[in-house]
């Protein structure tokens, strides 16, 4: 009678050790552990492994795939934070037909905006190097048949800020639209809609004339907007990105590029 209960408490601890273990004791890669960390990104990481310089409790790591605890404290050599600084990030201000990532059948990719001649500059900002293209990504999607703000970026930092799984950067755009808003429908656009089974976050909306809403996001699925407005009955017509985060689209001529200056944070 008494062999029982202690026989199923031996049990429960057992699957309790299984299903929960120590996360003080998690070996994650190097590379891994420094984006968490928010020190650069993973790729960057790979580099600065191979380089040198990265450290690990003191230690220096030269290996890459190199394991260590959660827990353990990682550091740049100051080669790394040099490296960090010369990385640009810079904006576009894209045309319709223009994709943001890879080109497509019969459509330019955003990147091929960037050179000297379209370069839109102040005389102290820096001139366009060919160096700047090496590895530049874009930070988000604008669609190929909307315009304005596009980032892209060789700082992996930039990137996760703003599209990281938890970045909550806002994203504000100028919509004109068309059709019959259904009832309650201007709520719904704010909190209520799903897109592909997925609630949406919470948005700011508002109208700011007859045919034009204003729409401020932390999420950016694909379409999203356009989705979103023909689920309450209105057609998008033109879409523009006017703002990231605290950097605005500004009078940056449409089909033109600056860099993001020191002194500007998303």
């Amino acid at each position: 009678m008494q062999e029982r209960p202690i026989r199923r408490r031996v049990r429960q601890d057992h699957k309790a050790s299984v299903a929960q273990p120590e996360v003080a004791d998690e070996m994650i890669r190097v590379s891994r552990l420094l984006a968490m960390r928010g020190l650069c990104s993973r790729r960057e990481a790979d580099r600065y492994i191979e380089q040198g310089w990265v450290f690990v409790d003191g230690q220096r790591i030269t290996e890459l795939g190199t394991r260590a605890h959660i827990s353990a404290r990682v550091s740049l050599a100051p080669e790394a934070r040099r490296a960090e600084a010369e990385l640009v990030t810079i904006l576009i201000n894209k045309p319709v037909g223009y994709v943001s990532g890879q080109p497509e059948a019969g459509y330019m990719a955003a990147v091929s905006l960037i050179s000297a001649a379209t370069q839109w500059r102040n005389k102290d900002d820096a001139r366009f190097e060919q160096a700047h293209l090496r590895g530049l990504a874009p930070a988000g999607r604008l669609d190929i048949d909307s315009t304005g703000l596009l980032v892209m970026t060789q700082d992996g930092r930039v990137a996760r800020k703003l599209i990281g799984e938890d970045s909550v950067v806002e994203k504000e755009y100028l919509v004109r639209v068309e059709g019959r808003l259904r009832p309650g429908g201007l709520e719904l656009l704010r909190h209520g809609l799903s897109l592909d089974d997925k609630p949406l976050k919470p948005a700011r909306v508002e109208w700011l004339n007859d045919d034009q809403l204003r729409f401020i996001l932390t999420e950016g699925k694909k379409r999203q907007i356009r989705r979103m407005c023909e689920q309450v009955g209105l057609l998008v017509t033109a879409l523009k990105r006017v703002r990231i985060g605290k950097v605005r689209l500004g009078n940056l001529p449409v089909g033109h590029w600056r860099y993001l200056s020191e002194n500007e944070r998303f």
